[in-house]
């Protein structure tokens, strides 16, 4: 059965630009303003780029979350694809043994197959099975044996991930919507690489300064870093952190999420901000603007910004919230250096990380007025990505005008 034995391609990160850069990559297709593979810098800035969007859910028998957006989520995914002047080649079907044949015959053609799957449906992920949650995110598969049963995947881990085919299938069935869809990519047309990157520029600083597509203006942009800094120290407020995320497990709950957001959503750390300001520094060349540059720097500065606020939110001078930063962070690199081979070690951080939740109390590690006083250093820290945000949006504006 078809194996791709030259497939060595796993530099994507992110499930909505990922995939994308290592299909392309193994074509062999390259920018020509850089002369390089097409980066995924590249597509996260065609995609509509950095943004802020804050969020708070409670769902029935769950923690409630918050839910820190730190790039365009409005169809990013079409939207890059379409400015490019990509074609999709889609298969779809409803039937399982019609999917599993359509990836066999996309492999027997040469190429790899970006096919949609459930996070939770993937062992390599190391999430306990769940009926009631699922994600669907695209990921690219590039061989499938049927005589080892193994399936080869390249999904954000930097080498090779592997699952069996009833595991693929099944992930691949979970959601209706997105049941055993399959696509492959013709490449990007260099004269649509201008107007796309000028389309994506400006989507970023639509998003951070004027009313979104969808949703409310207090959830997007600039103004979101102020909602959320108020809902931090307004106990009044109905969605405030003190209703929501009270002392507990629920404060942890808000503190974990939000760091999780932040640093290891499909990303490594700085809330993408080092990843916008190397599409910018690409941008400068493919628009002749020199100055986007100099706006790379402004982005740059304001990664460092949210990781002082990745730090905020769970402090070593809280030892069970800075074990939980440092477990959280250990799971994702050594998810992304070991694939399947980390799967034990994960396993075994979830495992502290539930004996950690469950020993926090309203009273301890911290009790009501000690969490007061971390929330109000988490509003000074957010304040702070606020202005730093505000200096890169701005200069940014004023380099493209």
């Amino acid at each position: 059965m078809p194996v791709l034995n030259d497939y060595h391609h796993f530099d994507g990160l992110h499930w909505e630009t990922g995939p994308v850069r290592n299909f392309l990559d193994y074509q062999g297709v390259s920018n020509p303003y850089t002369g390089e593979p097409y980066s995924e810098a590249f597509f996260l800035g065609v995609s509509g780029g950095a943004v802020v969007g804050y969020f708070s859910f409670a769902y029935e028998g769950y923690d409630p979350m918050a839910r820190i957006l730190t790039r365009n989520t409005f169809d990013p995914f079409d939207t890059m694809l379409s400015r490019l002047g990509v074609v999709q080649n889609i298969m779809r079907t409803a039937k399982p043994e019609q999917g599993r044949l359509n990836l066999l015959e996309t492999l027997e053609s040469g190429l790899p197959a970006i096919v949609w799957a459930d996070v939770y449906s993937l062992s390599y992920n190391a999430h306990p099975p769940d009926a009631g949650m699922w994600l669907m995110w695209p990921i690219l598969v590039y061989g499938y044996a049927e005589q080892n049963d193994r399936v080869w995947i390249a999904d954000r881990a930097r080498l090779p991930l592997t699952v069996t085919a009833a595991e693929l299938a099944s992930a691949r069935g979970r959601v209706k919507k997105d049941k055993f869809q399959l696509l492959t990519l013709d490449p990007p047309l260099p004269e649509k690489l201008p107007g796309a990157v000028q389309a994506g520029i400006w989507d970023c600083i639509n998003l951070y300064t004027e009313k979104p597509p969808r949703g409310t203006p207090n959830n997007f942009g600039l103004a979101a870093l102020r909602f959320w800094s108020d809902l931090l120290v307004k106990p009044k407020a109905r969605l405030g952190w003190e209703r929501v995320f009270p002392a507990g497990q629920k404060f942890y709950a808000g503190l974990t999420s939000a760091f999780h957001d932040i640093n290891l959503f499909g990303k490594d750390g700085q809330a993408e901000r080092d990843v916008y300001a190397r599409f910018l520094d690409e941008a400068a060349l493919i628009l002749n603007k020199p100055a986007l540059r100099g706006v790379a720097e402004r982005f740059r500065a304001a990664g460092r910004a949210w990781d002082d606020l990745s730090l905020a939110l769970l402090p070593d001078d809280v030892p069970l919230f800075g074990e939980t930063r440092r477990l959280m962070l250990r799971r994702h690199q050594r998810f992304l250096e070991a694939g399947n081979a980390a799967v034990d070690e994960m396993r075994t951080i979830d495992r502290r990380l539930a004996e950690i939740r469950e020993a926090i109390t309203p009273d301890q590690p911290l009790d009501s007025a000690a969490v007061a006083e971390l929330r109000q250093a988490i509003r000074d820290r957010l304040l702070a990505v606020h202005d730093r945000e505000e200096q890169a949006v701005t200069a940014l504006r004023k380099a493209m005008s």
